[in-house]
């Protein structure tokens, strides 16, 4: 049986190469930075990691792991209710949140997990959820887990939203769910037009911001802090792997009693390990160091700006906003892969992202910034792109 599906296999990883979508995967030799070391040696500029903070390879948060290595071991080999909770695991879920300023918080492996177990247990098929059509595909395929009727709202669209909202008139309960800031273009969801919506419509909300926390709002507590609606944000969830350490763990921040369900009920959580002692450890570290100092914060978004700023003045057509991620937008995908190579060939990591992680047409290098980059590190990618684009001209 298996020669013939290896030769549709076959012939459809080449359809993927022939269109120029094959996604490679590079080896790097060294921890995460700003700068780091490919496979062959070379040391090349980071630039598009989700290591906001520069944190996933900070010295406090590195021994903050270590020390939980020598306390509480290296793994706990077993789900939380059975004998797998430590008091670290507590103490980060309510760090979490008074950070987000929600109720309670229970940890996950992943954020794709959280999202994965989050819809199925509070939804029926009574109810109802209402998706922006850009959210991530945590999002989608938790959604489809669930029995609870699927409506769409095109990007942002507050007048789509509010007819969707309608359309769902006979739902028991209807969740809007968004992300906080979309990860392929930066562009960070209206919260308070959506939860203005939210309330006239008698519908709960829901926001995965993880290309959030940390960094965005006022104190780094993410878009709800930004928009200053967290009491009015029914559900939150994020990552531990990006701005937070960069390691991995997700989490759902929420009301109590959300939490509580999720905690009986939720399947990647009752059937999944613990998180990893150090992980834990070294996040507890991340929430401590973002909340002592707007040092990192204030370093990365002057970074943002300058990127930002000198890639306009030369030409290159930038996604608009404010959000370190900085997509370069080119169009055709294979012209995006051939950019990206050269780019390496010059001493900067970026990757082509094309169809399906994008729309057709819609090809682009999505630069991530981090307040690890330096401002020489910022003009030698710059002149890195001008030079890429002239070469390939």
């Amino acid at each position: 049986m298996f020669g013939r599906m290896r030769d549709d296999l076959t012939t459809t990883i080449g359809e993927i190469r022939d269109a120029g979508l094959y996604k490679s995967e590079r080896v790097i030799s060294s921890p995460q930075n700003a700068s780091i070391s490919v496979a062959a040696g070379n040391e090349v500029l980071n630039f598009c990691a989700n290591n906001y903070l520069g944190l996933a390879d900070h010295p406090e948060v590195i021994a903050a792991a270590r020390d939980a290595l020598d306390r509480w071991g290296f793994g706990m080999a077993s789900v939380r209710f059975i004998c797998g909770t430590q008091q670290i695991h507590k103490d980060l879920e309510d760090a979490l949140s008074n950070f987000l300023g929600q109720q309670d918080t229970i940890l996950y492996s992943s954020c794709f997990d959280a999202n994965g177990g989050l819809f199925e247990t509070l939804l029926s098929a009574e109810d109802a959820v209402i998706s922006d059509e850009l959210n991530h595909a945590s999002i989608i395929d938790g959604i489809r887990l669930s029995k609870a009727k699927r409506y769409r709202y095109k990007n942002r669209d507050m007048a789509d939203l509010e007819a969707q909202l309608k359309d769902a008139a006979g739902a028991r309960y209807r969740l809007i769910a968004t992300d906080g800031v979309f990860s392929m273009d930066g562009y960070v969801a209206p919260l308070d037009e959506i939860c203005d919506l939210a309330e006239r419509y008698d519908a709960l909300v829901m926001v995965d911001d993880s290309h959030a926390v940390g960094f965005v709002g006022p104190d780094g507590a993410g878009t709800p802090s930004l928009f200053g609606v967290q009491d009015r944000i029914d559900i939150l969830t994020g990552t531990l792997g990006k701005a937070l350490g960069g390691a991995s763990g997700g989490y759902v921040s929420a009301r109590r009693e959300i939490v509580e369900l999720l905690r009986q009920r939720s399947r990647p959580y009752l059937f999944s390990n613990s998180l990893a002692p150090s992980v834990t450890a070294a996040s507890l570290k991340a929430l401590q160091l973002i909340a002592d100092s707007t040092e990192l914060r204030d370093q990365l978004t002057a970074n943002t700006k300058l990127f930002r700023t000198k890639m306009t003045e030369a030409g290159f057509d930038i996604l608009p906003g404010d959000h370190p991620i900085s997509p370069v937008m080119i169009g055709d995908a294979a012209e995006a892969g051939r950019l990206a190579e050269k780019l390496l060939e010059l001493g900067v990591y970026v990757i082509a992202f094309s169809y399906p992680v994008v729309p057709h047409g819609k090809a682009r290098i999505r630069t991530q910034l981090s307040s690890a980059h330096s401002t020489e590190d910022i003009e030698r990618v710059v002149a890195a792109f001008i030079e890429a684009r002239a070469a390939l001209a």
